[in-house]
Parts: structure tokens; sequence; C-alpha cells
């Protein structure tokens, strides 16, 4: 039997403080006997209402009907083809499978997709739960899928219902209690706030509490001012800044805490929400939260923004690509984040090209036959090098064609873009280059700062198989004042001999140099420029950690008293001294090595060599299948990669 995890533990706080909603999960019960002959339970209602709370209770009751369950959230799906089909792979061979899609208000780009083409493909047994701030499409509702379809709009909590919230949340005082109830008015979010806040932090009066107009604003304020003085705003801040708050980001972030207590800490709140193996807060308290914070401490604020974004950095640059779009929504300013970001995915999805996908494309470039000719000849022969973008009737919205220098497609040397800038581009000393060959919104053609093209791109680089780009071509209309302005904020520099004449236009090639840090640190540089943190700033570069420290640390992993005297221990007592070593070493290894299976195994010998308790090098060598000297030789490779990571 397996230990219990962190997970387990925000899993039982979940279950605990769930109340109400009876009738709701007996109709979702329903569905899920196959009693009412619905396949499909579309939950929706507004903001803090209470629906992901109430799918996350029918699913631990799915769970003890035998379900294998696939839960899909709206905010963690990236922006490459195939992310949903790989999120569910394997399920249709459970004899009874759950699909789960949650905050599908952010993913409804794929909806006429989903409905017309993954659903249909799943096995009879089917049951799927979706959550949504928004009701179903009317397209839900014809084509039999109306007889399919349970939908439940969730209401406030009964009187009844909320009384037994603020009671299972310790407000005993029946004035107070009854002055809760009949102030939120039935809104779960704003009952837990309320009832979760520092004593004396949110008023107890109905009529205090009114007195605002913006309630929930007022409330959570409260809250964040009650925790400055309990010293854990920061927790709550960073929590508020960044998309995801999991472990290693903590560890990083706040190396005088604990991450397991913080992020045990932040679960306790019923407007934490768990994804991605981390906690989330619901975006209205995360909105609230980071206007509060950032109104009354913004020099703290800022500092906590620059922590979170170096982590990211590094996380990017070790391989965890996906972390650029966690990166770009820390940029404040749109124009800075230059087409990057997948804020596009609430009403677009990304997908391949289909072999119907051709004609349907021509009649867009109808002016343009020449520029066509090219373009489909490079979709007939290396469509993998396209991303799609649709909407949520599956209707063509965009198209990006992205090549990078380290893998190109004969059709590119032929292409009258393309093979003019090849060998500019093998000129540079880098295979790290990614060339645009084309990047169009069909419905807002020209505006670089459309959310269709920031998907697309984000797509393309994700896919496009290159660690760090150092270069970026991109083609330019000349006669597009946007574009140009877009091209000379991104740093772009023209290159006048790589100007192609075609169709009557003038399309030029602006070069960008990411510089040494390739796009990753470009982002990040972009961020302190957003930040206003004077140039060349660096902060005070912490002591160097050596590799034999680190090396006598991760000997020492089990050993309390030794550990709080490295000199890697932060802290005042010795049990805060050696978690903080642990953390740091867990964080690092848990981030510092890549997907490649070079580097899970390098990740992998210190997990087991070190980290695992009772660890014996010889036995772990001989599980591993390594001669002695060769597992020396990796062990001390991923000690010095590790010690690297730690250090400035």
């Amino acid at each position: 039997m397996t230990s219990p995890t962190l997970a387990d533990r925000l899993a039982a706080l979940d279950g605990d403080r769930f109340r109400g909603r009876a009738a709701e999960l007996t109709a979702l019960e329903g569905v899920l006997d196959g009693g009412t002959g619905h396949r499909v339970a579309f939950v929706h209602g507004p903001g803090g209402i209470g629906k992901s709370a109430l799918i996350r209770e029918a699913v631990r009751r799915a769970a003890s009907r035998g379900f294998t369950t696939r839960v899909i959230d709206g905010r963690d799906v990236l922006p490459v083809p195939g992310d949903i089909e790989r999120a569910l792979d394997g399920i249709a061979g459970s004899p009874r499978p759950l699909v789960v899609f949650d905050s599908y208000e952010r993913m409804t780009g794929a909806d006429g997709w989903l409905r017309q083409t993954l659903l249909p493909s799943l096995p009879d047994a089917t049951v799927v739960l979706v959550a949504s701030r928004e009701p179903p499409a009317d397209q839900w509702r014809r084509g039999g899928w109306e007889h399919l379809l349970a939908e439940l709009e969730l209401a406030p909590l009964s009187a009844e219902d909320a009384l037994a919230l603020v009671r299972a949340r310790g407000v005993d005082d029946d004035g107070s209690a009854a002055d809760l109830v009949a102030w939120a008015r039935g809104w779960p979010l704003a009952l837990s706030i309320a009832t979760e806040s520092p004593r004396g932090a949110v008023p107890r009066t109905a009529e205090d509490l009114d007195r605002d107009d913006d309630v929930l604003r007022t409330a959570v304020a409260r809250i964040a001012r009650a925790e400055l003085r309990d010293g854990d705003l920061d927790a709550m801040t960073v929590a508020a800044l960044a998309r995801c708050c999991d472990r290693p980001l903590l560890a990083a972030v706040l190396p005088d805490a604990d991450p397991d207590e913080t992020l045990t800490w932040l679960s306790r709140f019923t407007f934490a929400e768990p994804v991605r193996g981390g906690i989330s807060l619901h975006e209205v308290v995360r909105r609230a939260v980071r206007a509060e914070v950032e109104a009354r401490r913004p020099d703290d604020v800022r500092e906590l923004r620059r922590r979170i974004a170096d982590h990211l950095h590094d996380r990017a640059a070790a391989g965890q690509l996906d972390t650029l779009i966690d990166l770009t929504e820390l940029i404040g300013d749109p124009i800075l984040r230059w087409g990057l970001g997948a804020e596009g995915s609430v009403h677009y999805r990304v997908s391949a090209v289909r072999p119907e996908d051709r004609p349907a494309l021509a009649p867009w470039y109808a002016a343009r036959p020449t520029w066509w000719a090219d373009l489909d000849a490079f979709l007939s022969a290396a469509p993998e090098y396209a991303v799609l973008a649709r909407d949520e009737l599956d209707r063509l919205a965009g198209l990006t064609v992205a090549v990078p220098l380290s893998d190109v497609p004969p059709v590119a040397e032929r292409d009258a873009v393309l093979s003019r800038w090849l060998p500019y581009a093998r000129g540079l000393g880098t295979d790290a280059v990614l060339l645009w060959r084309d990047a169009a919104d069909f419905r807002r053609d020209g505006d670089p700062t459309s959310p269709v093209v920031s998907l697309m791109n984000t797509a393309a680089i994700l896919g496009s198989g290159l660690a760090n780009i150092r270069y970026s071509f991109l083609p330019l209309d000349t006669s597009n004042d946007a574009a140009v302005l877009f091209s000379a904020g991104t740093g772009a520099q023209p290159v006048p001999e790589l100007t192609v004449e075609i169709d009557g236009m003038q399309l030029a090639c602006h070069v960008i140099d990411h510089g040494e840090g390739g796009m990753i640190g470009h982002l990040r540089d972009v961020l302190y420029a957003d930040l206003q943190l004077p140039p060349g700033f660096t902060l005070p570069a912490p002591p160097p950690v050596s590799v034999e420290e680190v090396r006598d640390a991760l000997r020492d992993f089990h050993r309390p008293t030794r550990l709080a005297a490295s000199p890697l221990a932060r802290g005042r007592t010795p049990e805060e001294r050696a978690a903080s070593v642990r953390a740091r070493l867990t964080g690092g290894v848990a981030t510092a090595f890549g997907d490649a299976p070079d580097e899970v195994a390098l990740r992998e010998i210190l997990e087991r060599g070190y980290l695992a308790p009772g660890a014996r090098h010889e036995e772990v060598a001989d599980a591993l299948g390594l001669t002695r000297t060769t597992y020396f030789r990796r062990l001390r490779q991923a000690t010095e990669r590790l010690a690297a990571w730690l250090s400035p």
C-alpha cells in the first residue's frame, strides 16, 4: 500500500468541506448510473457559484462506481495540436470512462470539434461532465445531442445549505451566521471568503457587508490586509500572480517558507483550486487579491513577479517549454507580449491541417495567386509545419507556417520566400532559428496583437522541436503600418536584401536576435522592462554553490542534524534549516533536467541514489542495469548539473 501524498491530502480536504447541492448531485448520479439515458451533464453558472466543487464531488462519487476518470481543465490545455487527444489517451479501453471538462469557458474554441469529432469517437459507455460559466451552445440541442444532454444551471445555495456551509466553517454565533448567509445570498465563493478570513477581517453584520458596491473586492482586500499582519501575504500574493503555484515554484520564490506547508495552507481556502499538480486561486479572487496587493505594496509585488519570472525562465531553459505561457502572462503590457500567449484559446483552438482545409483556404488567398501556389504546395508536401486556428463552430480562423532551421523540408527550398531566407539563416552559425512563412488571422488581418496569431505562434514555438530559439525570421507587409510598429517594438531588424516582391506586395524580412539567452531569456528581459527595473539590473549574487556542497547535502538528505549545518541551509531553527535544504534539492532535481531520455535518466539516478530512503548506490546501479563505473560517472554528471542549476 503506497503512502499518502500531498495530493491525497488536498483531495481529502476538498471532500471534507463540500456541503449542500443534494438535488444537483442526485441529477449527476442519475447520469453516472445511466438511469436518465443522458451521457453528457453540462453544469453552468457564474463564477464562484460552485461548479468546480460540485464536479469534483461527482468525480469522487464516480470513483466508487468504478469509473476511470480523465479531467481536462480549460486553463491547462496547451495550444498544441493533439493536446486534448493525448490527455484522453487510453481512456477508450476503460469499461466505464468518465471525461470531465472543467473551466470549459476557457476552451470553447474546441466546442464544435469536440461535439462533431472527438466525443462521438468515444465508447458508448462514456459519460461526460462539463463545468462552464456559459450555458451550452445551441448546437448541443440538435443533431441528436439533445437526447444525450442534461443541462444543470446552478442557482445560489439555499438558505439551509448556506447555513450548513457557514457552520462547517466554524461560525458558531447564530447572529453572525445569519448575517453572513443573508449577505452572501447563496454565493459559495462569497461565503468562503467571509468565513475563511482571519477573525475580524470581514465585518459581521449584513449592514456593514452591504455598504460597498463591490463586496467581493472589499472582502478580499480585507483578507489581504489581515494576512499582511499574519505574515502569510507573500504566499497569497504569489498565488495571485502565478497561473499555478506548485511545489518547485514556491520553493524557489519563497525560500524561507516550507513549500509543502504553504501549499497546504493555500489549499484550505475553498477559492483555491487544484490544477496541474499545484494550486490556483479562483480567477475572480486572483484578480481582486492582485489589485489589492499591487496597490498596497507595489515594490514587494514587483520583486515577487521577478522571482516567479526567474523560476519560470529556469524551468523553460531546462526543457519545460510550456512555462513560456506562464512567463508571458506575467507581462502586464499586452503590447510587450509580442504575439505570444494562450489567451486566444478561450474562443479558438489549434489543429493540424486536414485534407479538406486546402480548398477551404484557397478563397482567402484569391488576390495573391503566386503566394497561394507556394503555400498550397507547402500544405500538400509538409502539412506538419502548419498550424491552423479554428473557432467554436470548427471554422477556419487563422494559419501559421513556421520552419525550424534544424529540420527544413524540401518544399521550403523551392518556396519563393523561404528559399531566399534560408542561405542567410544558415550563415548565422546556429540551428536555433525559426522562420515564419505565414501568420494570418483571417478576421483581423494585419493586427499584430491578434489573439489568434498569438495562439498559433505559441503552438508553432512549442511544436518546433527547438529548445530555445535564438533568431526569429518574420515576414512583414511593409504597407501595414501596425505590423511595422509591432516589429520595431520587438526589437526586430529589417534585412533589406531579403525583401521579396510577390503579387505586387513588398514582403520584408525582419529578424529578431533574441540574444545569448534565446527567446526564453528575451521574454524575461521584456518582463524586466515591464517591471521598470534599471538597465543591466542584477540582484546581489548569492554565495556560489559548489559541487562538493551539493554532494554533501545529497548524502545527508536523510540526516536532519547534518543537513541543518549545510551551507545551503536557510532559516532559524535546525528543523527549518534542514527543511530548506531538502526543498532546494528536491525542487532542483524536479526542474533542472529536461524530458529527453538522457535527462530523465540523470534525474532518476539522483532520485533513487540519494532522495529515496535507504538507497544504496550498488543496488540502484543494479536496478538500473548500469555498471558501477557508468553509474558513478552519471551520478557525478547529475550532481554537477544540479549544482549548476542551484548556483546563480
